[in-house]
């Protein structure tokens, strides 16, 4: 994924300095060629041999340091960065950074650097909401820096507040969102429909499906990551919510509807991957309920086709993308559907193919348009997710 890129992280000193390690391994997974700056103090928490050790490249702490490739560092690393990521931040190299101060390698190379900063504050509650420090990083924020807000919970000097520093999963996936992909679908807004709904037969029992809500959010994450702006409206699922997208929880086909009812029209590219059930409980008299082989059966009724409503309300310039789950004449009843509903590509699964469908996380699918179908090998719903995009915007061009 980070094939080809460069990341520099800046780490000073701060107890969270060790979970840099994990994520220095994390990108250099994802193939991509990290450099670690470790301010004077942070050598107290870990060592730069650790970073070397998983980055292969050579630590920095010295400003003068000799033994190095570049004949002149801090310039050479500022150029090479396609991101750089100053995590745990200190309140004292905040103040540096925020003043334009350049005393150590970190901070001269930080000041060099042309390409998005981002900043992950970490330090005792009190420190943090200092008036001073709140001043910094305002400061930061007005000179482009981005600012991952810390988590709240008990501190390393037992504490509790806000000050921590996130997980490593979530710095690593806000240099995803700057360097992993082109921005091809910046300024555009898109929503998504995802997971399963609910539809209540009592306090007790729910008629439902099997999705989990997988596909539906490796799109919004795709389209967030590609620049897009996401609005992710979520059934039920498990899943935890993407960074960086609006989302929007719901229960049943109806809440769904309304949701969609309400924003469709302000989005550029409407992709439905929501597995609705297809039925509720009806209100029938006592009089009218039927018994079957003594038990009480319970009269249904459709939920509203989403996909058909909006097919049949668009704007001008919509790009209207359904699913179809099908067991069996899958490429004629989805393009039966792509015509019905009035949408330009819908994506067809066939539930009896190994490794597709409901739970799993790969998927094997063929998009369908009025011009073309392409049928996808098995792969990753991430890599499903962004065929999908490609192709949507292919067709857009057309």
């Amino acid at each position: 994924m980070l094939k080809g890129k460069t990341v520099l992280l800046g780490v000073t000193g701060s107890i969270a300095a060790y979970k840099m390690a994990n994520v220095a391994n994390m990108l250099v997974k994802m193939g991509c060629d990290v450099h670690v700056i470790l301010t004077e103090n942070a050598t107290h928490f870990i060592t730069p041999i650790t970073f070397e050790t998983l980055t292969g490249n050579k630590c920095m702490v010295d400003t003068f340091d000799r033994n190095f490739q570049f004949h002149v560092a801090h310039v050479s690393l500022a150029k090479k960065a396609d991101v750089v990521l100053i995590a745990p931040a200190s309140a004292n190299v905040i103040a540096k950074m925020a003043n334009g101060l350049a005393d150590d390698m970190l901070t001269t190379t930080v000041l060099a650097c042309n390409c998005k900063k981002i900043v992950s504050p970490a330090m005792n509650t009190n420190m943090y909401h200092n008036e001073i420090v709140q001043h910094n990083i305002k400061k930061l924020q007005k000179y482009g820096f981005e600012i991952i807000q810390p988590d709240s919970g008990m501190l390393a000097c037992r504490d509790v507040g806000d000050g921590k520093m996130p997980k490593e999963e979530v710095l690593v996936d806000y240099i995803l969102k700057e360097i992993a992909y082109p921005k091809d679908l910046l300024g555009k807004k898109v929503i998504v429909t995802a997971g399963a709904t609910q539809e209540s037969i009592d306090p007790v029992r729910y008629i439902t499906n099997h999705s989990t809500g997988k596909m539906g959010y490796e799109i919004a994450k795709a389209c967030m990551l590609r620049g897009a702006e996401v609005t992710l409206v979520s059934g039920v699922t498990a899943l935890p919510k993407p960074l960086f997208v609006n989302v929007i929880d719901v229960k049943s086909a109806g809440d769904m509807f309304e949701a969609m009812k309400e924003r469709f029209l302000e989005n550029d590219i409407i992709i439905k991957a929501a597995a609705v059930a297809d039925y509720k409980p009806c209100t029938v008299s006592d009089e009218k309920m039927k018994k079957k082989d003594g038990e009480m059966s319970i009269a249904l009724d459709r939920t509203v086709d989403i996909l058909k409503y909006m097919g049949e309300h668009r704007r001008e310039g919509q790009f209207l993308c359904g699913f179809s789950m099908e067991t069996q004449n899958m490429l004629e009843n989805s393009r039966i559907k792509l015509d019905k509903k009035n949408i330009d590509m819908i994506v067809a699964n066939n539930l009896k193919v190994a490794g597709s469908g409901f739970g799993t996380d790969t998927n094997v699918v063929t998009m369908i348009s009025k011009k073309e179908e392409i049928e996808l090998e098995l792969m990753s719903k991430e890599e499903v997710a962004h065929n999908i995009i490609d192709e949507i915007l292919k067709l857009q061009k057309m």
